[in-house]
């Protein structure tokens, strides 16, 4: 699991931390992070991710030894953590597999090793009809999908998904639910999302953040448990969501 010991960040020359003394131990399993928009939870999987540092504190990821030097304990890092995040482009001139196996060889594979993931990244993303054509003329759910499987090419045991569902049709949405749902050798998986409809058939484990702070954390029964009783579970996860982030609601 991945753990924010005291993580203090702030983008620049900002008045406010995004985040500040910062601590989680993210639980093994699926877990869905949940937050209004600049709750920091972009940043926070930026963090995980290792694509950049804490001001104050430190992140500790399984598997990465912090005695190594700096860049091989990056090329560790990215060897364990998957990462998709929110913002995805495709890279002009590649096609969906060149593109892939470009993530996977920054990620420290070999040339060949990468070659060889990409195509299998794709398939597990439903885009094995489209290895050959150029990202640039993907739809934008496509492009999606390629994100995903950028995080899954090297093979991680963390995964870390920013929005992976936005803009999606409701048979993409569905596609990439399913993919949540098997991942293998993925021992941790945490999604940023909105959407709450089918927590309870994806997640094991519900963190809600609101202006750089958990305001709860626990399992998904717990979770329904704030929200109203007498509703189904897609509403009852709405309210649960907005009696715990009230701000929410307006």
């Amino acid at each position: 699991m991945i753990q924010f010991d005291r993580v203090t960040y702030r983008y620049g020359r900002a008045d406010r931390s995004v985040l500040d003394h910062f601590t989680w131990d993210v639980s093994r399993g699926r877990t869905v992070l949940l937050g209004p928009n600049g709750a920091g939870k972009s940043t926070l999987l930026g963090l995980g991710a290792g694509a950049f540092a804490p001001q104050h504190g430190s992140v500790h990821v399984p598997g990465v030894d912090r005695s190594q030097r700096s860049r091989a304990r990056r090329r560790t890092w990215a060897g364990v953590v998957g990462w998709m995040p929110q913002d995805v482009r495709a890279v002009r001139g590649l096609t969906a597999r060149e593109q892939v196996a470009y993530a996977g060889w920054l990620r420290g594979l070999t040339r060949s090793d990468a070659w060889e993931r990409a195509a299998a990244a794709l398939e597990a993303v439903d885009l094995v009809a489209e290895t050959d054509r150029q990202t640039s003329a993907l739809s934008g759910g496509q492009l999606r999908r390629v994100g995903i499987a950028e995080a899954l090419v090297p093979g991680p045991s963390v995964l870390l998904l920013d929005e992976p569902t936005v803009g999606l049709d409701p048979g993409q949405r569905a596609r990439v639910r399913d993919l949540l749902v098997d991942l293998p050798g993925v021992q941790t998986l945490v999604v940023s999302t909105h959407q709450v409809d089918d927590l309870s058939e994806i997640f094991d484990h519900v963190a809600v953040l609101q202006r750089g702070a958990l305001r709860f954390t626990g399992d998904v029964p717990t979770f329904l448990e704030h929200g109203d009783p007498g509703a189904d579970v897609a509403r009852r996860a709405e309210t649960a969501f907005r009696t715990l982030v009230p701000e929410s609601a307006a």
